[in-house]
């Protein structure tokens, strides 16, 4: 999956030709598609289904919804075209930076691109046990925070939280749970202090109706400093008024963090008509699936969270220039950050003709310092700060 910088580059541009006029064309999708998601009752699954339910009820297409219970199996049956869309969160990220279970011989850093995302009423936090007195995150130090063994995104994730008050791993107590479920149980049964997830999930709001309570400390956007320690650890978070969730009273809303999820992802590598036909076929269609399941609204068009950490598919930039949503700005963000995953991609190319040692812990080690070098080189952010 590696590209040099100028066969992405090249690519790139070729496909935005490819894809010229940029008047709307008649959408046709394939007769039968696959997507790929979270598993089976989650809101990314749950909203990809609806998709598919309006790509078939509209365009006749039927579409599978595989749901697949970590990153690298929801992203491998699109890395072989077995699947158009894979329904992520973070672990795009991740993929395209080529990092924890990504950094990895059979892996490596991935040219990962978006078509369209969701940004909705909930946040992205780290939900409290309200029994254990924290009300601002400096006061979360010593607590006990929630880990999923084997989940490093959402391991990340809470720690870019409370990097807020610039606390790190060191400043709080690591609970490792097995799943999850298990880690906000762990919670109510005061196994632990917080866990990270989704405002509205189900398992905050069993917490909330518990004898603990819930609360999530707020991240003010007004204070620069401490947003600038959360982006170091977590660069895809962004600040966020949320006003659905577990104890959150929509009149008042609290701000919190929030990034995409789910975001439909495809591949740098896959054809530009067929994204923009996908992409396309979610802007027309929106009516038909917007109230399919929570979050799904989010996939608005003009509620598309742009310059980001991932660029957009040449073909999900010809149906965002349609819908009037796409400036110049945005293109220019977009060129630098295809760019940067020719900066990876080459980085990862010249580390693997090196003498990468092949013990898995120490070919990572190796790998994240190449990755460091190179960023640095580019004069581009590492995004994983050591």
């Amino acid at each position: 999956m590696t590209r040099s910088i100028t066969t992405l580059a090249t690519m790139f541009l070729a496909g935005a030709a490819a894809i010229a006029p940029a008047q709307a064309q008649d959408v046709k999708l394939p007769t039968s598609m696959a997507f790929t998601a979270y598993d089976t009752g989650t809101s990314g699954f749950n909203i990809a289904v609806g998709v598919g339910k309006m790509m078939k009820d509209k365009y006749g297409s039927d579409v599978r919804v595989l749901p697949a219970g970590n990153d690298v199996a929801r992203l491998a049956p699109l890395r072989t075209g077995r699947a158009v869309l894979a329904w992520m969160g973070t672990g795009s990220y991740f993929a395209q930076e080529g990092v924890f279970e990504f950094g990895v011989k059979e892996w490596g850093p991935q040219a990962i691109q978006m078509t369209l995302s969701t940004v909705d009423c909930n946040g992205l936090s780290v939900g409290v046990a309200k029994d254990s007195g924290v009300k601002e995150w400096k006061d979360f130090r010593g607590k006990r925070l929630g880990f999923v063994v084997g989940s490093p995104a959402l391991n990340q994730n809470a720690l870019a939280i409370i990097a807020y008050a610039g606390l790190t791993k060191s400043d709080v107590k690591i609970v490792e749970f097995a799943s999850y479920g298990a880690m906000w149980k762990g919670v109510i049964n005061n196994d632990a202090d917080g866990a990270f997830g989704s405002t509205v999930t189900g398992p905050a709001k069993e917490l909330e109706s518990s004898p603990r309570g819930i609360v999530w400390p707020e991240l003010p956007a007004d204070d620069k400093a401490a947003w600038e320690r959360v982006k170091k650890v977590g660069a895809f978070f962004n600040p966020h008024n949320t006003t659905c969730g577990a104890a959150i009273d929509a009149s008042k809303p609290l701000k919190l963090a929030t990034y995409p999820y789910p975001i439909a992802t495809t591949y740098g590598t896959q054809a530009a008509d067929q994204v923009y036909a996908l992409t396309k076929a979610m802007i027309t269609g929106y009516d038909a699936y917007k109230d399919a399941a929570p979050g799904s609204s989010g996939l608005d068009v003009k509620k598309q969270t742009k310059q980001w950490v991932i660029p957009y598919h040449p073909g999900a930039v010809k149906a965002l220039k349609e819908a009037g949503q796409w400036t110049d700005a945005d293109e220019k963000y977009n060129n630098d950050l295809i760019k940067r995953q020719g900066v990876l991609a080459d980085a990862w190319k010249a580390y693997n003709n090196s003498s990468a040692a092949p013990e898995p812990d120490k070919f990572l080690a190796g790998w994240m310092a190449a990755r460091k070098a190179a960023l640095a080189k580019a004069n581009l952010p590492n995004g994983f700060e050591d």
